[in-house]
C-alpha cells in the first residue's frame, strides 16, 4: 500500500474504540498518522480516568485531536453514568439569557479541557421547528431560527474560551424531520428561502462566532442537492458551507455507519463519497469500534485515490484541514494551562442555577394542588421508547431525587409494554405526580396520563421533554430530562433547595 496515501487516510479518520485505556492498534494507529479520535460513554469512568487515558493518547501523538460527543443535556458522555449536571440546549433557550448559556458552555469546556478533550460535537444548531422531531427535540435550543442563532453564537464563544473546539451540528439543519437519521434518510422539504431564513440561520451564525467545526447531517434536501444527502454532497459542503458561508474550519461527518448513508452506500462508500464532497474527518465506532472497521476505511479511501474516484489534492486537504484543528487546540491548550474543571463525581453548580431557571409551570382550573407538595408523594414515570442519541445507560427522572429530598416518596416506571389500566395505582390519600417526556409524541402515554387525570385531577405532571401539550391542574416543564432537570424539579414539588456544591 502507498505508505504516504495511508498516512493521509488515518488522519481523517475520526475512530472510536473500545476500553477506558487505549487499546494496542488505537497506539499503533497514532504512530502511523491517525489523526483523531473519538470518546464515548464507553470510555468514560471519571474525570481523572478520562484524563490519564488522553495523557496516554498524546504519549503516542502530542497533537492527536481528542473528541468527544458531549451536548451537556440529555445527550452527555462525560456524565453519562449519573446524567448531566447541566441543563441542555432547550433549558436554556427557554430561560433565553445568552450570557448565561455562555457560562454553562465555559463550565463545560473547563470540564472537558481538565480531560484532556480537545474537541467537541456541539452545541446542536438544529431550529427544532418540528415538535414530531424523533431525534432533536430537547437538544435544540428552540423552534425560533434567531433564538437558536444567539445561543449558539453563545455556547460556541463559551466552549472556545476554554481551548476546547466546537462542532455546529446538523448540518444543514436536523430540525424540520419525521425521521431519525439513526434509523433512515430524512428529507427536508423547505424550499431554498425558507432554509436560508430559518434552518441556515444558525450555522451562518456559528460561522460568525469562529466556529472551528461543522457537523453534516444525513439530511436530504432537494433544495440544495435532488439526488445526494448533505453529507455526500459538494453542492452543500462545497459551495453552500465554504463558498457561499465562508467557512474554513474542519467539516466532520455524523457517524458513517449511522443507516441513513450507509445503508445505501456503505461504510467505505459513504466515507469515500463524504472526502469527495468536501468533508474533511470522517467519524465512525459509536457501533464499529475496532481495528478492522477502521482499517477498511483507510483501505477504502486509499483505493479511491488510486481508482481516480478521490482526488490525492482533496484527501491532502482535508488532512491538512484536520492538522490545523490539532494546532489550534494543541496552541490553544498551552496558552490555556491547567486551570481545574469540575471535580470529580460533582456537579455542576452553574448547571443547577440554569436548571431552576429554566423551570415553568402553568396552573389551570380550580383545585388545583398547591407547591412545594404536602405529603411525600408517589411518582409515576412514564419511559418512552429509547432515542439512540441518548446513551441508555444515562439515569432520569424525578422520582430518585425527589426521594432523596423527601424521605417517603414512592415512585413507578412504566412502558408502553407495562403500563397498567389503573397508572394512578399507589397513590391512595397521597399526592401523585405523572412524570412524561414529549407527550405530544406518543398516544399510549396520552392514553395512560388522561386515565390518571380521570381518577386523580389533582396531579401534578411535569415534562422532561419538549412541553407541546400541557395536561394537568399543575403542569411543571423542565425542558429536559438531565440531572440538573430533575433536581430542580425535585426541589419545586419538595420545597427543598440543594446546596451549591451538590
Amino acid at each position: 500500500m502507498n505508505g504516504n496515501l495511508a498516512r493521509l487516510a488515518a488522519a481523517v479518520l475520526q475512530p472510536g474504540f473500545v476500553g477506558t485505556v487505549p487499546p494496542a492498534w488505537i497506539r499503533r494507529w497514532l504512530g502511523d498518522g491517525l489523526g483523531s479520535v473519538v470518546l464515548f460513554s464507553r470510555n468514560v469512568v471519571d474525570p481523572a480516568q478520562v484524563a490519564a487515558l488522553t495523557a496516554a493518547l498524546r504519549a503516542e501523538q502530542p497533537d492527536v485531536i481528542v473528541a468527544i460527543d458531549e451536548e451537556a443535556g440529555d445527550v452527555t458522555r462525560i456524565e453519562s453514568g449519573r446524567g448531566s449536571s447541566r441543563p441542555g440546549n432547550l433549558a436554556l433557550g427557554a430561560v433565553d439569557d445568552p450570557a448565561l448559556t455562555e457560562e454553562v458552555a465555559r463550565d463545560l469546556g473547563a470540564e472537558l479541557a481538565a480531560a484532556g478533550i480537545t474537541l467537541n460535537y456541539a452545541p446542536d444548531a438544529d431550529v427544532n421547528s418540528n415538535p414530531d422531531n424523533p431525534v432533536i427535540g430537547v437538544r435544540s435550543f428552540g423552534a425560533e431560527p434567531a433564538l437558536v442563532a444567539r445561543h449558539t453564537t453563545a455556547w460556541v464563544r463559551g466552549l472556545q474560551s476554554t481551548g476546547v473546539a466546537a462542532c455546529a451540528k446538523h448540518f444543514p439543519g436536523h430540525g424540520d424531520t419525521r425521521v431519525d437519521s439513526h434509523h433512515d434518510l430524512p428529507r427536508i422539504s423547505a424550499d431554498r428561502d425558507r432554509l436560508h431564513a430559518v434552518e441556515l440561520a444558525p450555522f451562518r451564525a456559528a460561522v460568525a462566532a469562529g466556529v472551528q467545526a461543522v457537523m453534516t447531517g444525513h439530511l436530504l434536501v432537494p433544495a440544495l442537492d435532488p439526488q445526494l444527502p448533505a453529507t455526500l454532497s459538494e453542492r452543500i459542503l462545497g459551495r453552500l458551507l465554504r463558498e457561499e458561508m465562508g467557512f474554513n474550519g474542519v467539516v466532520v461527518t455524523d457517524a458513517v455507519e449511522m443507516r441513513a448513508v450507509a445503508g445505501r452506500y456503505g461504510f467505505a462508500g459513504a466515507a469515500v463519497r463524504a472526502l469527495a464532497a468536501g468533508a474533511d474527518a470522517i467519524c465512525v465506532g459509536g457501533e464499529h469500534a475496532d481495528e478492522e472497521t477502521a482499517r477498511h476505511l483507510r483501505d477504502a479511501i486509499v483505493a479511491a485515490v488510486l481508482a481516480g474516484q478521490l482526488p490525492e489534492e482533496r484527501l491532502t486537504e482535508a488532512a491538512k484541514r484536520v492538522g490545523q484543528l490539532a494546532a489550534w487546540t494543541a496552541t490553544a491548550r498551552t496558552a490555556r494551562g491547567d486551570a481545574a474543571g469540575a471535580p470529580a463525581g460533582g456537579g455542576s453548580a452553574i448547571g443547577l442555577v440554569a436548571a431552576r431557571r429554566a423551570i415553568r409551570v402553568t396552573v389551570t382550573g380550580d383545585g388545583a394542588p398547591e407547591l412545594p407538595l404536602a405529603a411525600p408523594p408517589h411518582v409515576v414515570e412514564f419511559e418512552p421508547p429509547h432515542n439512540l442519541a441518548i446513551g441508555t445507560a444515562t439515569p432520569w427522572g424525578v422520582a430518585a431525587p425527589l426521594a432523596e429530598l423527601v424521605p417517603g416518596t414512592t415512585g413507578v416506571r412504566w412502558t408502553e409494554a407495562t403500563v397498567p389500566a389503573d397508572p394512578a395505582t399507589g397513590a391512595a390519600g397521597r399526592p401523585l405526580v405523572l412524570v412524561v417526556r414529549d407527550l405530544h409524541r406518543h398516544g399510549w402515554m396520552r392514553a395512560a396520563v388522561d386515565r390518571a387525570l380521570a381518577e386523580r385531577p389533582d396531579a401534578v405532571v411535569v415534562e422532561l421533554g419538549v412541553p407541546a401539550l400541557v395536561l394537568g391542574a399543575v403542569h411543571v416543564a423542565t425542558h429536559g430530562a438531565t440531572r440538573a432537570a430533575g433536581r430542580a424539579a425535585a426541589e419545586l414539588l419538595g420545597g427543598v433547595a440543594l446546596s451549591p456544591g451538590w
